[in-house]
């Protein structure tokens, strides 16, 4: 399978089939820090991981039709650490 970096220039050069490889990739590491960040919280909290990843992608791309390029740059984003 093709690194992460390798996926979003296929992405940004219009490959229609790289998007496909970048979920599965990225989901899943996305969710072990949601659920990292969750563990830090009061206790009480209803909130899940998974629904934590599902809301931060739901408001940056923000409510109309996609924009072109932006889950390549929330991937680059949400991928650097800090």
């Amino acid at each position: 399978m093709p690194d992460l970096t390798q996926i979003l220039s296929q992405i940004e050069s219009g490959d229609p089939h790289a998007a496909e490889q970048l979920l599965p990739l990225v989901y899943e590491e996305l969710r072990k820090l949601a659920a990292a960040k969750m563990a830090q919280e009061k206790p009480g909290q209803t909130l899940q991981a998974t629904a934590l990843v599902h809301e931060a992608y739901l408001r940056l791309i923000g409510p109309g039709p996609p924009t072109p390029g932006l889950p390549v740059q929330w991937c680059k984003t949400s991928m650097t650490p800090g």
